[in-house]
This record gives C-alpha cells, structure tokens and sequence, in this order.
C-alpha cells in the first residue's frame, strides 16, 4: 500500500463524519439537509445559476441535480426562471423563504464546523486548507472525478 491510501482513507472518513454531523444538525434546527444547504448556498452564490454550475461544481449528474433541485422548488426555497438567451435552460433564484432558510442556517453550519475542529490548532487548520484548495484546484483543472 502507498503512503497516499491511508490518507485518502482518512479524508473520506474525516468528511463523511463531518457532513453527516453537520447535515444532522441542520435538520434538527432548520429541517433541511447539509445537501440542501449547499445547493441554496451555491444558488445565492452564483449569478445566473444553472443546473450545470451546480453540476459542476460538485461534480454530481445532471438528474441527481435536476431532482434535487425540483425538491427545493417544491418545498418553497428556489425557482427555475426562463434563462434570458436560452429557452432550454433555467436560472435558478432562491425565494425570499429560500432565502430565510440560508440565512437562518449559515451560522448553524459555521458554529458545528467550528465545534467539531477545535481539536485541531488553528496553523494545521490552515496548512489542510491550503493543501485541500491545492489539491482540488489540480483536480478540477484536469476535470478529474466529474460524472461521466
């Protein structure tokens, strides 16, 4: 085995242990998923957001987007709009109680992160951030990992 497997191992388990904390929270607090929270956050984020600045970015299918996207349109939080120069396309918006619903959750987000790292010095926080943003910077670069 190379020195790299148990990293990755350890990375896959340190973000599933920490998603599944953090998104347990949400729902608990907000009724909402840490999915759901990503995918308002990405929509508020990116101007003109389409289900394929989604897709990209979290290099997840077209459907598993589309789909996600129909359950935050049907529990109020977002629109699909006409996109302005494409009749095929949709631009996402978050409504104003998609917006309350981010806003509301951000903090929660932020408090459980900061809980659930404090064990580790603030210096080895940032050497894994700027390793992490390194990494995922080559890997997009390249687009490794996206879906199909």
């Amino acid at each position: 085995m190379s020195h790299v497997t148990p990293i990755f191992t350890d990375l896959v388990r340190v973000e599933t242990r920490l998603y599944n904390a953090v998104s347990a929270r949400l729902r608990a607090e907000h009724g909402l998923g840490l999915g759901q929270f990503e995918f308002l956050e990405i929509i508020d984020r990116v101007p003109g957001c389409r289900v394929l600045d989604i897709v990209s970015e979290l290099a997840i299918t077209v459907g598993a987007v589309s789909k996600a996207v129909d359950r935050l349109v049907a529990a109020g939080w977002c629109l699909r709009v006409a996109h302005p120069q494409d009749r095929r396309s949709s631009v996402l918006r978050l409504t104003p109680e998609g917006e309350k619903q981010l806003a509301a959750s951000r903090p929660t987000v932020e408090s459980e992160l900061i809980s659930l790292t404090a064990t580790v010095p603030p210096d080895a926080l940032a050497l894994i951030a700027s390793t992490l943003a390194t990494l995922r910077a080559t890997l997009e670069a390249g687009s490794h990992g996206q879906p199909g």
